[in-house]
């Protein structure tokens, strides 16, 4: 067993461990967006013959979620895809997030979508290139922030662990950790 102490002092996940991971988590939402999303929409449509409007569906997904995320982050700090590729989200200290600092987390880990906003804004893209855009940006651009932290580049903090005073830690082979 590993203490939050023990946590503290582990490395940070490399970018290709960060990108597969994030991979891997778009694959595990499409089915936490099936579930949660899709079908009550689908319902929605065919019961009533309506929808929502765009701007309460990206609110519900948005909250949909981030409810996925802060509760992981708060459990035990991985979600699904990040205990597959052995990443921890870690607090000060090498504590699991407070429900506080897990839903700071997501909101600054959102932060992605304003370049992709802004480009949409510019170049006016189409449906498809509006989701190779979001998928780009998301899977590559976000996650090569780590290479801006010019304070601690040993500990290459992405923009949202900076911003939400949390770290990621690659985990050991073989390891159980303690909250």
């Amino acid at each position: 067993m590993i203490t939050p102490a023990e946590l503290n002092v582990l490395p940070a996940p490399q970018f290709w461990r960060r990108v597969s991971c994030t991979l891997y988590e778009q694959l595990v939402l499409l089915g936490v967006v099936a579930l949660t999303f899709l079908l009550p929409n689908l319902g929605l449509g065919i019961v009533f013959g309506s929808s929502l409007p765009s701007w309460l569906t990206f609110l519900y997904l948005y909250v949909i979620l981030g409810i996925y995320f802060v509760w992981y982050w708060t459990k035990s700090g991985q979600t699904l895809a990040m205990q597959t590729w052995r990443v921890k989200i870690i607090g000060p200290g090498g504590h699991n997030l407070t429900r506080h600092q897990a839903i700071w987390r997501y909101v600054y880990g959102s932060l992605w979508l304003v370049p992709c906003v802004i480009l949409q804004w510019i170049f006016d893209f189409e449906k498809w290139q509006i989701i190779e855009m979001l998928f780009a940006v998301a899977l590559f651009l976000w996650p090569l922030s780590i290479y801006l932290d010019r304070v601690s580049p040993l500990l290459r903090q992405s923009l949202p662990d900076r911003f939400g005073g949390t770290r990621q830690v690659e985990l050991p082979k073989n390891l159980v950790t303690i909250s």
